[in-house]
């Protein structure tokens, strides 16, 4: 615990409060350039883990990996690539889950109308984030890659998610195939809003496809599928941006944490696909919520 220390915002933490005589934990204080390029075993670890195990869920893996960032030391440029590089396991993940449904898809795509439409679909959903993401990453990665700002879209996102899970009763689309381009369209605006930290690419999409009208295992199943397109895209933009710094300590860590989080990102699908069948996303909702508000109590 420390005492009467000036937090002042830095490129690696930009959004601490500055505070005088407030104790706040040590985990949360900016750290030097050279601590916040350290990286260990576990830290790759542990961070792919994280990552497969959030990607998914409506609870945001960017969000997790930056607060987890933070309690291990890991920050600043070298840790946003590696976090958001890693993303390629929880993409080979679904690619793996989902392995016969787009090898059907891909063969069928020039002669099955069922087909092209969720192709297009897809291809319409991914364009909003796309153009969006490609215009405001650099100044979304500058200034709002924090706790604070993480903890409040964590706490926002979840009470819109309990707010649609209380309102929203009627879903006549209950399956991927039905998802006709105008509703794909809205999923993909609503997708926009998960460029900003904690609110979640998978809450964003899932709760899109909700209000258009698509049942829970529909819109995850699209939000799911959606992701490919997406993270594809931003993942290997930002590999070939960064892949200097992926590789100047250790070059096995990124691979390591690439492939913990494919193999937790590979059993979180399955789970997450079966649970779903039967529940709502509340647990999700409060569990956003309870972390945001501790969050920032923990900040002060």
């Amino acid at each position: 615990m420390s005492v009467g220390q000036d937090v002042v915002e830095t490129s690696c933490f930009v959004n601490c409060l500055n505070t005088l005589s407030t104790p706040t934990l040590d985990i949360f204080l900016p750290l030097s350039d050279d601590a916040a390029a350290c990286m260990t075993l576990w830290t790759a670890i542990i961070l792919g883990a994280v990552e497969g195990l959030t990607e998914f869920l409506p609870i945001s893996s960017t969000g997790h990996l930056i607060l987890v960032g933070h309690a291990l030391g890991f920050t600043g440029a070298h840790a946003v690539s590696f976090e958001i590089a890693i993303q390629l396991g929880a993409i080979l993940s679904v690619a793996v889950y989902f392995r016969r449904r787009l090898w059907g898809l891909l063969q069928q795509f020039p002669s099955d109308p069922t087909s092209r439409q969720t192709g297009l679909g897809l291809g319409v959903a991914f364009l909003p984030a796309a153009v969006v993401g490609l215009a405001t990453h650099s100044w979304i990665e500058a200034h709002l890659f924090g706790p604070v700002t993480v903890a409040g879209a964590l706490v926002v996102g979840g009470v819109v998610m309990l707010v649609i899970e209380h309102t929203v009763k009627a879903f006549p689309i209950t399956g991927v195939e039905e998802v006709g381009l105008r509703a794909a369209w809205w999923v993909g605006v609503a997708q926009c809003f998960s460029l900003f930290p904690g609110v979640s690419r998978s809450a964003a999409t899932i709760m899109g496809g909700m209000l258009v009208g698509m049942d829970r295992r529909t819109a995850t199943e699209f939000s799911f599928l959606l992701a490919l397109p997406t993270m594809i895209a931003a993942t290997g933009y930002k590999i070939l941006k960064s892949h200097a710094l992926l590789f100047q300590e250790d070059p096995l860590l990124f691979p390591l944490g690439l492939a913990v989080a494919f193999l937790t990102g590979l059993l979180t699908v399955a789970a997450f696909l079966s649970y779903i069948k039967q529940h709502t996303f509340k647990p999700f909702a409060y569990y956003r919520i309870v972390l945001g508000i501790c969050v920032l109590a923990v900040l002060g």
